[in-house]
């Protein structure tokens, strides 16, 4: 049976911003001590994920959005459809945080916004649905499986991203950089190992790659490369 920590501290705090809609914090930690990789799984919303140096514990704050109603009837939207939890099973901690699908009406959705901060070195394992990702200073692997809005990564060992469609860029890994990508540009910089792309549309621009650049198919989109000093393979 799966060993679970519950949530060390939630707490839940009100604003109510300039908008025609409702919002509330909510505050999730959990200590990383025998923990090494982070998965998250987010549906809509903002992912920020930063590597804090000495930081021994993970510190979630989520926002929850619901665009178009007031605090009773997004209360009752909150309960019955919001899946927020921070749990640790043996070496894996696991952020959950959206909405399960369902009709909202001709409103837009609601949405968790998630800052995040994680110690450096902890393995990221990211499943997201919609929205801005920006992952700063984790110097870790991290793997993304994306569904559209733009992802900027810098400092991390290694990178593997599949991505639907959103800008990408990616700035200082070690290790290798893996990008499948449908649309949308794409910038890699300062890789000490190797890149390879597949990529359906959009510019590509990589700069300062210590190895090779693989290059599967870069469908529509200029393509630009410097100071690769591997071999630069692009047949497509």
């Amino acid at each position: 049976m799966r060993s679970i920590i519950v949530i060390a501290m939630f707490t839940a705090s009100l604003a109510h911003a300039a908008w025609n809609g409702y919002t509330e914090d909510r505050d999730l930690e959990l200590d990383t001590n025998g923990v090494s990789s982070f998965e998250i799984n987010a549906g809509g919303g903002s992912l920020v994920v930063t590597g804090v140096k000495d930081l021994h514990k993970i510190l979630v704050t989520a926002t929850i959005n619901v665009p178009d109603e007031d605090a009773d009837d997004a209360q009752q939207i909150i309960e019955k459809g919001l899946r927020l939890s921070l749990e640790k099973a043996r070496d894996e901690a696991r952020l959950e945080a959206y909405f399960e699908d369902r009709s909202w009406g001709w409103g837009d959705s609601p949405t968790v916004d998630l800052d995040v901060q994680v110690p450096h070195g902890l393995a990221l394992v990211v499943d997201d649905g919609s929205g801005s990702m920006k992952i700063i200073g984790a110097n870790s692997d991290i793997k993304i499986d994306d569904g559209s809005g733009s992802i900027r990564i810098k400092g991390a060992s290694s990178v593997a991203i599949d991505d639907g469609s959103g800008s990408i860029t990616v700035v200082g890994v070690s290790g290798d950089v893996e990008i499948e990508d449908g649309s949308g540009s794409i910038t890699v910089q300062q890789v000490g190992g190797s890149v390879t792309i597949d990529d359906g549309s959009g510019g590509i621009d990589v700069e300062d790659v210590e190895h090779d650049l693989i290059i599967i198919d870069d469908g529509s989109g200029g393509f630009n490369a410097s100071n690769v000093r591997g071999i630069i393979d692009n047949d497509s």
